[in-house]
């Protein structure tokens, strides 16, 4: 049966002074034309449309993105809210227009008034009457827009298909990273090198190659296409796993896999793109070449490849010199082959994985004084070092500094350098808006460069710019699919945004990937405990205690039991952390969520007081720490958010 032919109000006049034009697509406040993307659009239409009744989510996402399309909509629907709720200025928690119904969808509440009507082939039930509002936090989880060719639209379709059939705890971990990469441009791996020598030492040259591979392909057109990380892809290296399943766990429509031979003389690279979906080979090419000047020959054949890549993908053919300007390499293997240890060492994110990550990249600095790679690396390691309270901060900050000015000095173009200084300037320095700076010239420099994404999510959380925050996350996840730490980090800023069920889920979706990974854990506690499930949280510390137990276990230890009623057992942990936390770098950090935790308000701004006095970065995210919440409105206090720079 043919669809009714109604009459449905051209524009649509709501709030005090917002107007509505369905037929110009338009959305104008007092005359002035507002900014709303597509996909909001069609949202806030649908539901003013409806005004006054339940829009669920699935009639949204049928209405926007249609039948039969096999995508996770949901973070799609979220942010598009979001950003309909940014425009209008509308408070999620108080709304005057759009109201959300938990686990159902959303109902648009304010009055609205009609003047002309279009005709439209759809049919649009009788509002309903106004109803009270419902108080519900903004769910701020944020995605790319979704592609609007249809190829690609396909592409993403069979990723989620397959991702359905995967195992429970994974499929929620992939689908998640496939909600991800919908930014509408194709994504591509460069699989690691096979070293074809038979000799395991000359991994570095096949390593090497593969790294300076991405770097080069990164130098393209970041909407024409995206490049999944280093870390990601070495989870390849020697893997016999089949392209499809690759691609899958990945996010990409497009490999690069090949090979290195060499002999005294000479060295034979093959390359090949292929496509996934139909596993097509788009084009293989060999290149043999004399071993002489073998750093310039691996950036050649780098950028070769990039422009083979970028023609093939509809771009158009061009100098291999062309393109941004590409940072300054190594002047030596061993050089480069010790920045690559570095790295290695420096993603572990352990206490001794950063102090063999630094002998490393200090070591290249040796081999090669000239390096700003390296330089960026030690910088990161120092910062990070002492973010995660390995040493002392005022210590660990200023050769953090130190490293990272040096690497700019040799290079102004490096990306990881001015990340390395945006990291130091929030932590150590509470200067935001030069954080802020650092941030965006890193993500300019570098588009790829996941870490920046990464780090810039964390920043934006703590100032409480969550859409900001989870779009960035959403980048980071991308670019770097099967990184740990950007899925606990994207918890954390769920946790700051109060969408503490979330949170769990995330964490538990890294665990069930790598049950090990301590990490995942830190989320969740807090998470359990301002949801008031205390059960729960005591049972996540049970794990924590399978190992040696460290202060912040202790600190979290004494919160749950202090919240839960269990008095005795909340002084027997307190004694302990004392007691073990002496003159650690953490102690400050550990006995605030202590204190935090079990009401001890005196001392909690006692320490606070003493924690930004030592430049520590345990103030850092005290504007959005739910720790926090029972001594937010003390004079001290806010005077401390304003000294810190975080005053709204």
């Amino acid at each position: 049966m043919a669809p009714e032919r109604v009459r449905i109000p051209k524009t649509i006049k709501f709030g005090e002074d917002f107007e509505l034009d369905a037929e110009s697509y338009m959305l104008s406040r007092a005359g002035r034309v507002l900014k709303l993307e597509r996909i909001p659009m069609d949202i806030l239409l649908l539901l003013v449309r409806q005004w006054g009744q339940l829009v669920d989510r699935d009639q949204i996402a049928e209405k926007v993105w249609g039948k039969g399309v096999f995508l996770d909509t949901d973070n799609s629907i979220n942010i598009a809210i979001s950003k309909i709720r940014q425009t209008l200025k509308d408070d999620p928690e108080e709304p005057r227009f759009i109201q959300t119904i938990p686990g159902r969808g959303y109902r648009f509440i304010a009055p609205v008034e009609t003047d002309a009507a279009i005709e439209t082939e759809e049919t649009v039930a009788a509002p309903a009457p106004q109803v009270t509002e419902n108080r519900q936090p903004a769910i701020a989880q944020s995605t790319i827009d979704k592609p609007t060719n249809r190829r690609w639209l396909l592409a993403i379709a069979l990723a989620a298909v397959l991702i359905a059939v995967a195992g429970i705890g994974t499929q929620w971990w992939r689908s998640s990273v496939r909600s991800s990469a919908t930014s509408g441009r194709p994504m591509l791996a460069v699989l690691p090198f096979a070293n074809l020598t038979g000799d395991a030492s000359q991994d570095y040259f096949s390593d090497g190659l593969t790294e300076e591979m991405i770097s080069q392909l990164g130098n393209l057109d970041p909407a024409h296409l995206g490049v999944i990380a280093r870390t990601s892809v070495m989870h390849y290296k020697h893997s016999q796993e089949p392209i499809p399943r690759i691609g899958q766990d990945l996010g990409v429509q497009y490999v690069i896999e090949g090979s290195v031979r060499r002999d005294s003389q000479r060295v034979r690279i093959t390359a090949q793109l292929i496509q996934v979906k139909d596993q097509s080979h788009l084009w293989a090419r060999e290149y043999d070449r004399d071993l002489s000047h073998l750093l310039e020959l691996q950036g050649e054949i780098a950028r070769a490849v990039a422009n083979e890549v970028e023609f093939s993908l509809g771009g158009q053919r061009r100098s291999i010199e062309a393109g941004r300007e590409v940072t300054a390499p190594a002047k030596s293997y061993e050089a480069y082959d010790l920045y690559l240890k570095g790295l290695f060492f420096w993603n572990k994110r352990t206490g001794d994985g950063f102090r063999q990550a630094a002998g490393y990249f200090q070591q290249a600095i040796d081999k090669d004084p000239n390096f700003g790679r390296a330089y960026a690396g030690l910088a990161d390691t120092f910062g990070l070092m002492s973010t995660w309270y390995v040493g002392p901060q005022n210590e660990l900050m200023p050769k953090a500094r130190a490293a990272a000015l040096r690497a700019l000095e040799l290079d102004e173009g490096l990306a990881e350098a001015h990340a390395s200084l945006a990291l130091i300037k929030e932590n150590y320095d509470y200067d935001w808006p030069g954080a802020e700076r650092e941030f965006r010239r890193a993500i300019q420099l570098n588009p790829q460069y996941a870490t920046a994404h990464q780090w810039y999510a964390e920043f934006l959380s703590w100032q409480g710019r969550f859409d900001e925050a989870f779009s960035e996350s959403e980048q980071a996840r991308q670019l770097d699919p099967l990184s740990l730490i950007i899925a606990v980090d994207h918890a954390t800023i769920l946790y700051y945004s109060r969408q503490y069920e979330s949170a769990v889920k995330q964490c538990r979706s890294v665990l069930d990937l790598d049950p090990n990974y301590g990490h995942a854990r830190a989320p969740m506690v807090p998470s359990y405990l301002q949801l008031g499930r205390y059960d729960e949280a005591i049972e996540v510390m049970k794990h924590l205690a399978d190992r040696d137990k460290n202060p912040w276990d202790w600190a979290w230890e004494v919160a749950v039991y202090g919240r839960a009623g269990r008095a005795e057992e909340a002084r027997r942990a307190l004694a302990k952390l004392e007691q073990f936390s002496g003159s650690r770098p953490d102690r400050v950090g550990t006995l605030l969520i202590a204190y935090s935790g079990t009401g001890q308000e005196e001392r909690a701004l006692g320490l606070l007081q003493k924690a930004y006095s030592e430049h520590s970065n345990a103030v850092t995210q005290i504007k959005v720490n739910p720790i926090f919440d029972p001594i937010r409105s003390d004079p001290r206090f806010q005077d401390l958010l304003r000294r810190v720079g975080l005053e709204r």
